[in-house]
């Protein structure tokens, strides 16, 4: 995946990929009404990213509009665009998709038939392990893809608890916003980054099968990133885990509000807050359940000329074999990581539309008091800290990198112009993350 690595393949296997399937049905409902899919890679081609949804609609029974897909967005599982077929280990890629696809259809089929009562309850935790990553070099003069110490990133751990009706554990899901990326071009191993401790050491406490739900993080990474061994990795994890783990255990019991009860005169007079029992009309309130999938219509960028980054690409490929020939390693490795970023550009500018506008898609659904909600693209952090924001009393589980991969990142409208990394692949105009925002406040808001 990184235009830096000086090997085509990968050599072994960190920790298993993973895809997990949620499915969700109202309560009074006949069967799912909703379908997630949470997958250990970086993303997949949007015709790929549809395919896959439209097997997960089809073996699950869910609407379309309800299957939603989304990644854990490590960049160490690779990319499996139909361009990188021909390139050493390419021809592994279509074999691949076609058990990863009979795989989760098998998945959803089985969630599907798995449906049983049970309470979701929520906690959020604080983890310093994300960091900002818009990072500016004095000596250099210019903006670098890395740590921000002097910015203050979002640290919210989002845990859902998934309870049967006696109040026995069945999963956790973990939402939490930060780039795999702990593992860059000097790693070999296949791995799902800091998710694979994570959900490994959250499991081994618990008894239950942990999900990760990756949130907005655009301009997030790992304070320590960008490093050759697994064990970084690993300690990435745990430290997510951990954060994770102290949000379950603040968790009151399942179907129960924490209320204050009154004052208590004793030494001092004292203010008691209990777990108290819903009510009816509570009970009523958090059994809600609706929404679907929805599209918004936003400008683009002007496109890239295809011949001319045709030329690019050859031009640096050129330059990468003469600098191979004179033995130049720094600059073969440059060389061929320009190469990279104009193939990428190329793959990607065939599956624009044509016109002005690209339909974005987004979900949001209502489970009770909180919302799911997925989209599209690479948004930076702040959709998901303004929508929490506008809804302190919702819990808002947000995964972002849902389809639209040829959109990329989402940057707010005062960091285009910059030189930030992020600005270059992007190819919707600035002012379209306040759209997002703003569209999604919206139908969160019409869901109550």
């Amino acid at each position: 995946l990184w235009g830096a690595a000086n090997h085509d393949r990968a050599t072994g296997v960190h920790r298993p990929l993973l895809g997990d399937v949620i499915a969700v049905g109202a309560v009074e409902g006949t069967g799912p009404a909703l379908l997630r899919a949470h997958l250990d890679l970086v993303s997949l081609p949007l015709q790929t990213h549809n395919e896959l949804r439209s097997g997960l609609s089809e073996a699950s029974g869910v609407p379309l509009d309800n299957v939603v897909v989304s990644y854990s967005h490590t960049h160490a599982a690779g990319l499996f665009s139909p361009d990188r077929e021909a390139l050493p280990g390419g021809d592994m890629i279509p074999a691949y998709l076609a058990k990863m696809q009979a795989t989760l259809g098998q998945a959803a089929q089985q969630a599907a038939a798995s449906l049983e009562d049970a309470v979701v309850t929520y906690a959020s935790g604080r983890c310093d392990m994300a960091a900002n990553r818009d990072f500016w070099d004095e000596a250099n003069d210019c903006y670098v893809c890395g740590l921000n110490p002097d910015v203050p990133a979002d640290d919210t751990v989002l845990v859902a608890r998934v309870t049967d009706q006696s109040g026995k554990l069945l999963a956790l899901v973990v939402n939490y916003a930060c780039h795999a990326t702990t593992l860059a071009y000097e790693n070999t191993l296949i791995s799902p980054d800091f998710a694979g401790a994570l959900r490994a050491e959250v499991t081994k406490l618990t008894g239950v099968p942990c999900i990760y739900a990756q949130g907005a993080c655009g301009d997030l990474g790992p304070r320590r990133d960008y490093i050759g061994g697994p064990q970084a990795a690993d300690q990435n994890g745990r430290w997510l885990a951990f954060a994770a783990l102290s949000a379950l255990e603040s968790m009151g019991p399942p179907r129960t509000d924490y209320q204050y009860r009154g004052p208590v005169v004793s030494g001092a007079t004292l203010g008691v807050w209990d777990d108290v029992p819903l009510g009816p009309e509570r009970e009523v309130q958090v059994s809600q359940f609706g929404g679907s999938t929805y599209t918004l219509a936003l400008p683009l960028r002007p496109k890239p000329d295809p011949k001319a980054l045709q030329q690019e690409l050859d031009e640096w490929l050129a330059r990468q074999q003469e600098a191979e020939a004179r033995g130049d390693s720094i600059a073969a490795r440059d060389s061929g990581a320009r190469a990279e970023r104009a193939r990428r550009w190329l793959s990607r500018v065939h599956t624009l539309p044509e016109g002005e506008t690209y339909a974005y898609h987004y979900s949001a659904f209502r489970l009770g008091d909180a919302v799911w909600a997925t989209c599209g693209g690479e948004p930076y952090n702040i959709l998901q800290v303004e929508l929490r924001r506008r809804f302190p009393d919702k819990a808002i589980l947000l995964s972002p990198v849902s389809g639209d991969q040829p959109v990329d990142y989402l940057l707010p409208e005062d960091r285009y112009g910059q030189g930030l990394y992020q600005e270059e692949p992007s190819i919707l105009a600035p002012g379209c993350l306040e759209k997002v925002i703003q569209a999604m406040a919206e139908r969160i808001e019409s869901l109550f």
